[in-house]
């Protein structure tokens, strides 16, 4: 019967460093050629994404108008408004100076049953 070879291995430190070295390098090339030919050959291709998102200046979006978009800022200053409104009637509701103040307390009153801007102009003048 005969006997199973044995395998020998000798352990060179040197050449395998080198061998490690080599292979790590040739991965970074092989990184670095892949992006640089993906740098140059994929623009031709794909728009990049921040110019298809965000309109050259001085051009108006399809279906947008100036006429369009007024009403929609005149909507936003007038959400604005109302939270400063809202916020200066929930500190004067909160004041302890507010609660000894009739004028306030009438005019709180008055602008939660009917706020009105009369009655929110109130509110502003008589709470502070």
């Amino acid at each position: 019967m005969p006997r199973p070879r044995e395998l020998k291995i000798s352990l060179k430190p040197v050449q395998l460093t080198l061998c490690i070295a080599l292979g790590l390098w040739l991965g970074a090339v092989a990184i670095a050629l892949s992006l640089w030919l993906a740098w140059h050959l994929l623009p031709d291709t794909v728009q990049p994404l921040s110019q298809r998102l965000i309109p050259p200046a001085g051009t108006v979006a399809p279906g947008a108008t100036s006429d369009q978009q007024s009403p929609m800022f005149e909507q936003y200053k007038q959400i604005l408004r109302n939270q400063e409104i809202q916020q200066a009637e929930e500190h004067a509701e909160g004041s302890v100076r507010n609660l000894s103040n009739p004028k306030c307390q009438f005019w709180l009153q008055q602008n939660r049953n009917l706020p009105t801007e009369k009655s929110r102009a109130h509110v502003l003048e008589f709470c502070n």
